[in-house]
């Protein structure tokens, strides 16, 4: 019988395969490949975890967002609120202060007014009394002009008691 080259490499090749199943290297072919694919799915779990982790963070962001957004229309219109209080107080105490410079100014006028009535009332009993005064000089002699004397004081002095 001739042994070929073909022969040989039958016999290398069953004998290689043979090794390989004597040093179990399928086992730890397969155990590799399950090692792996236990990574890969325990690292998919990790990463679903995670997206559920993230969508629970967002959706408490978006939460607190729109709280915070409410509590911020909130106060903008409690500032509004107070703002126009404020305007009108503002406004109140201004007609008020103006109202009240209007009565004092009308107040000063009318004492101006008396004041200047008075003046010229006064001017007038001055002007007439110095007219009486030359009248009946011209006119009286110094008996009379005594006599009208005596009776003015002592009619001031009735008044004055």
């Amino acid at each position: 019988m001739a042994f070929d080259a073909s022969f040989f490499a039958l016999v290398g090749l069953i004998i290689f395969l043979a090794l390989l199943v004597y040093l179990k290297v399928p086992g730890m072919v397969a155990k590799s490949l399950d090692e792996r694919a236990d990574k890969i799915a325990s690292e998919l779990a990790e990463a679903k975890r995670l997206r559920e982790e993230a969508q629970h963070v967002l959706a408490e962001y978006q939460r607190k967002r729109k709280e915070a957004e409410a509590e911020a229309a909130s106060i903008v219109a409690a500032a509004e609120r107070e703002a126009a209080a404020l305007t009108a107080e503002a406004k109140a105490k201004t007609e008020e202060f103006v109202a009240r410079r209007t009565a004092l100014s009308e107040q000063k006028i009318k004492q101006a007014e008396d004041e200047a009535v008075n003046a010229v009332r006064s001017a007038a009993v001055d002007l007439a009394i110095a007219a009486a005064e030359k009248l009946l000089a011209a006119k009286t002699d110094a008996a009379v002009q005594e006599n009208l004397f005596r009776n003015a004081v002592s009619e001031v002095k009735t008044r004055l008691n």
